[in-house]
C-alpha cells in the first residue's frame, strides 16, 4: 500500500505538527485536571473520556519522534564510518528501513488527524431491493443479502433480519437487517449503490446470460433522540400480516405500518408475530432513514464533503459487477477485480474491496488537504 500513499507537502506537515502540538497541550491540561484532589466526579469523567480519545495519537507521536531520533543517530553513524565498508553498508540498510518506517508513521499520524464521520462507529441498517431483471433480480437480491449475513457472522457481528418480502420463486423483492458490532457502518458504508449481476437465470431455458441489478443501502443506526422523533408526528397502523398462508398465516393484527407525517416516509414490518416487536423494528428502520436524510442534508450544505467521498455514495450509481460466467467480481470505483466469485458470495473475500475503498477514501481526504494548502 505504501506506493499508493500520496506525498505529504511541507505545508501539510507544518499544519500537522501545529495540530499535534495543540493536542499535546490539551492532553497535559486534561491530566492536570484529573490530578486535582478536589475535581468533581463529572469533570473527571469528561476529562478522562477526552483524554482516552487523544492518547492513541499522542502515543503514536512519541513513537514517531523516537524514530526520528533513531534516524539522526544512524545518519551520524553513517557519516563516521566512511572507511568501514561493512559498517557503512549495515548502517545504510538500517537507515533505509528506518526512513520507510518513519514515513509510514507520519502517514498514520496524518490519517489520525483527518475529519472523522461520527456515524462510522455506529451499527447499521442494511436494505436490499431487487431492481431491473424481474425474478432473477429477486434471486440475486437474496444472494446479496445472504452474502452480507455471512460476512457479518465471519466478522463477529450480530445480524438481525428485520423484514423479507419474497418473490414467487422465493427470492427477495426487498429485505432489511440490523447489523451490530464494532464500527459496522464505517466498514460497510461504501456498499451502498447498484450491484449488477451477469449470469444465466434459473428461469432461462436457452442458456442466455441476463443482466440484472440490485440496490443496496447501508444506513447508520439511530434512535429517537438522534432524529427528535415525536409521537404526534407518527401514524401507526396495524393489520394482519400476509405470507403464504397455511400454518404460517397470522390471524392477529401483528403487522405494523408507521407513517412519519412530516416527511411522508412509510415503514411496514410484518416479520414477527408480535405487534410490539414489529413496531420496534419499524421504528429502528424509520429512525435510520430519517437520520440519513438529515446527514445527507448537512453534507450537501458542505459542498466539499460529497466530492471527498468515493463516487457520490448515490444509490443510483453502479458500483460493482458480479460476472458468474467469468467467475469474477469487479468494483468499478477502485478498479479491483476478484476472480473467486463463489468466495465473495460466501462473504469470504469482501475485505478485498472494503479495505481498498477505505484506503481510497483516506488517500482522497489527504490529497484534498494537500490541494487546499
Amino acid at each position: 500500500m505504501d506506493a499508493l500513499q500520496p506525498d505529504i507537502s511541507i505545508d501539510l506537515i507544518k499544519m500537522m505538527n501545529h495540530k499535534l502540538a495543540a493536542m499535546e497541550h490539551r492532553s497535559a491540561y486534561l491530566r492536570s485536571v484529573m490530578d486535582q484532589s478536589d475535581v468533581a466526579p463529572s469533570e473527571y469523567s469528561r476529562a478522562n473520556k477526552e483524554l482516552r480519545k487523544l492518547t492513541p495519537t499522542i502515543d503514536l507521536l512519541n513513537h514517531w519522534r523516537a524514530k526520528q531520533k533513531e534516524i539522526e543517530g544512524l545518519k551520524s553513524v553513517l557519516a563516521d564510518c566512511k572507511d568501514d565498508k561493512d559498517m557503512e553498508e549495515m548502517a545504510s540498510e538500517e537507515l533505509s528501513l528506518a526512513l520507510d518506517e518513519e514515513k509510514r508513521m507520519q502517514y498514520t499520524l496524518l490519517s489520525s488527524l483527518l475529519p472523522k464521520d461520527d456515524a462510522d462507529e455506529r451499527d447499521c441498517i442494511l436494505e436490499v431491493r431487487a431492481g431491473t431483471g424481474g425474478e432473477e433480480a429477486s434471486l440475486f437480491a437474496m444472494d446479496i443479502f445472504k452474502m452480507y449475513e455471512k460476512y457479518a457472522i465471519k466478522s463477529g457481528w450480530k445480524f438481525e433480519v428485520l423484514e423479507v418480502a419474497e418473490s414467487d420463486l422465493k427470492g427477495y423483492k426487498e429485505a432489511s437487517a440490523a447489523i451490530s458490532g464494532a464500527s459496522v457502518y464505517g466498514k460497510l458504508k461504501f456498499e451502498s449503490g447498484i450491484h449488477r449481476v451477469q449470469r444465466v437465470p434459473v428461469t432461462e431455458k436457452s442458456g442466455r446470460i441476463h443482466t440484472s441489478a440490485v440496490s443496496v443501502a447501508i444506513l447508520p443506526q439511530a434512535d429517537q433522540v438522534d432524529v427528535q422523533l415525536r409521537n404526534e408526528d407518527l401514524r401507526i397502523d396495524t393489520y394482519r400480516s400476509g405470507g403464504s398462508g397455511g400454518q404460517h398465516a397470522n390471524t392477529t393484527n401483528s403487522a405494523v405500518r408507521i407513517t412519519h407525517i412530516p416527511s411522508g416516509l412509510i415503514v411496514a414490518i410484518q416479520d414477527e408475530r408480535s405487534q410490539h416487536m414489529n413496531k420496534a423494528k419499524a421504528l429502528k428502520v424509520l429512525c435510520a432513514r430519517l437520520y440519513e436524510i438529515e446527514r445527507s442534508r448537512m453534507q450537501a450544505s458542505r459542498s466539499k464533503l460529497r466530492s471527498d467521498q468515493i463516487g457520490s455514495g448515490d444509490r443510483s450509481e453502479r458500483i460493482r459487477t458480479y460476472n458468474f460466467p467469468q467467475g469474477r467480481v469487479t468494483d468499478h470505483r477502485v478498479g479491483i477485480t476478484n476472480h473467486s466469485i463463489e468466495d465473495v458470495m460466501q462473504g469470504e473475500n469482501l475485505d478485498t474491496f472494503i479495505e481498498a475503498l477505505l484506503m481510497q477514501q483516506e488517500m482522497d481526504a489527504i490529497a484534498s488537504l494537500t490541494a487546499e494548502r
